[in-house]
């Protein structure tokens, strides 16, 4: 009797253990202990769920309804398209990073560059070449590499969800977009944002063109594991592409080790008149007429071409309401009232000279040209006894070298002394005799030595009570002996101040570049102060300054 019960205990615990294991088991490999006509019947729910979700849709947007379709439909940015594709679409394409503010077409390019890219008969990219993006704001990675979109992963068997690989002790790797972009590009959205750990990753990548992966489970005499997961292992994943970076940020804020593996390229902010067209399109796009004045409040209230397009859009909704077929400017501005967009400020150049007054011209953070008018008052005091104040001017800025932190006098201060002291070696006047007054008006402060000219030109008009030439405008900077130095972004300065109403512009004769000759206004160079004098109050070269004889207070 007792051998019978402990071969009945033994069964028991022998069907425990066997019961316990086939649990454990079929809930690793995901097993649903429901009939399979019941499953079936759930699955085949939930697809037909999903397929009717999928035949529902709303109208499209306007936003996508004005995306380019051609490089042609890209506003304003012909020179960046251009280098674009010369950097992508020869026989050797290059990584690129496109710096450039937000709503201005990066994105829509890089896109149509690789459509391009794959009809040229010498390009390595073909029909399969794929077009991966991400935005790099979003790609969130698990620090004990569990998951990463980006680079890739490795699936590890104590992780949850292995399956039945993982029930085996097989490590599974994952590949990330890298390695879905083989062949390809991947387009990395707002790349400055990328986390430094992501960053030193993908400079990896880009280095070796493939993505290796590590794991304490991995074993190459595990005859487990499949034959293409030991393959992975011991030669990596592909990821030959070619990278397309998109960034609002300024180049000096770039990791070093990125920009020296990319062509860096520039797309310019857009200026009134591609705004305007922009507008005019979104507008056409969705059957609205617009007149002329609302088309220049919407470009004037945007601060990009996504702006523009949902300023229309909005407006479009508000006439639609009144049975209206046109949007008018009160339709604009009670959208830039109501959603509160702030109008851009861009300065108009005096049709007429004023006494004390130069418009300059300057380079702006997101690298945008811009005027700006300088005025300026001298008033004679006693000898020795004058002083010089600017005004909306950076007096001191503080720099950062080498962990250290310095203050300087701000450059636009260091211009205004410089055409001080030049005032004496050229023309023989003592600034000390004068109560000496700059100030830019509108409230933005003025830095960078690029105005030294602009400063001479308002300086001598105030002294001598005579106004400039009518439609001016210059860049230049100036050394206390009076030569006119090369400065950076003149091509946006240029640009900027025609927009302005500029008719002739003066810049260092070491800026010229002979694609200015087909700019719409007259383009003069100069290497002194004094041919900048000439230039800007119409005197003939006969006329010159010898022993402190000014023409223009003769």
């Amino acid at each position: 009797m007792e051998i019978v019960i402990g071969i009945a205990v033994q069964l028991g615990l022998f069907a425990l253990m066997w019961w316990f294991v086939s649990s454990r088991k079929a809930k690793a490999e995901g097993v649903v202990k429901k009939r399979p006509a019941i499953r079936e019947k759930e699955e085949n729910a939930e697809l037909k769920q999903l397929r009717a979700m999928r035949a529902r849709a709303l109208n499209m947007p306007l936003s996508e309804k004005a995306r380019p379709k051609r490089m042609e439909d890209i506003i304003g940015q012909e020179e960046g398209i251009k280098a674009l594709r010369a950097a992508m679409c020869g026989p050797n394409p290059q990584h690129v990073l496109i710096y450039g503010p937000p709503g201005i077409g990066k994105t829509c390019a890089a896109r149509l560059v690789l459509e391009e890219a794959k009809k040229r008969a010498d390009s390595p990219f073909g029909p399969e070449s794929r077009f991966i993006e991400m935005d790099a704001t979003c790609v969130r990675f698990d620090e004990r590499s569990i998951a990463d979109p980006l680079i890739g992963s490795v699936h590890d068997p104590i992780y949850q969800g292995a399956g039945p690989m993982g029930a085996q002790g097989i490590p599974q790797p994952k590949p990330g977009a890298v390695t879905r972009a083989h062949c390809g590009v991947l387009f990395l959205d707002e790349i400055g944002e990328l986390h430094p750990v992501q960053m030193n990753k993908l400079l990896k990548v880009l280095e070796d063109r493939r993505v290796f992966f590590d794991s304490a489970y991995y074993s190459p005499d595990n005859k487990a594991i499949p034959p293409h997961i030991h393959d992975i292992f011991e030669n990596g994943l592909p990821a030959d592409f070619r990278l397309i970076g998109a960034t609002t940020r300024s180049p000096e804020d770039m990791p070093a080790a990125l920009r020296s593996r990319c062509v860096e390229l520039f797309f310019s902010p857009l200026g009134q008149a591609e705004l305007e067209r922009i507008a005019f399109d979104a507008a056409k796009r969705i059957g609205f007429d617009i007149g002329a004045e609302a088309i220049s409040e919407c470009a004037q209230y945007s601060a990009g071409g996504r702006d523009a397009v949902n300023m229309i859009q909005l407006a479009a909704g508000a006439a639609a309401e009144e049975a209206r077929g046109v949007i008018t400017k009160e339709d604009i501005l009670w959208v830039a009232r109501t959603c509160h967009h702030a109008r851009r400020t861009y300065s108009t150049i005096r049709k007429e000279g004023a006494v004390g007054v130069c418009a300059g011209l300057a380079v702006t953070g997101s690298g945008s040209g811009v005027s700006i008018e300088i005025e300026c008052t001298a008033r004679r005091v006693a000898k020795g006894t004058g002083r010089l104040r600017l005004l909306g001017m950076v007096e001191e800025e503080e720099i950062e070298l080498r962990g250290r932190k310095l203050r300087r006098k701000g450059t636009a201060l260091a211009s205004a002394q410089n055409a001080a002291l030049s005032f004496i070696n050229r023309f023989g006047l003592d600034m000390s005799d004068y109560d000496v007054s700059f100030s830019v008006p509108g409230g933005v402060p003025m830095d960078g030595p690029s105005a030294g000219i602009a400063l001479c030109v308002a300086l001598m008009s105030a002294i001598t009570g005579k106004a400039p030439v009518s439609a001016l405008a210059m860049t230049g900077e100036i050394t206390p002996r009076g030569e006119v130095r090369p400065v950076g972004g003149v091509r946006e300065k240029l640009l900027a101040g025609i927009e302005a109403g500029a008719e002739t512009l003066i810049i260092p004769k070491a800026n010229w570049e002979s694609s200015f000759s087909a700019l719409e206004a007259t383009i003069l160079t100069a290497e002194d102060i004094t041919e900048v004098m000439r230039i800007s109050f119409g005197l003939g070269a006969e006329e010159e300054w010898i022993d402190g004889v000014i023409p223009l207070m003769a």
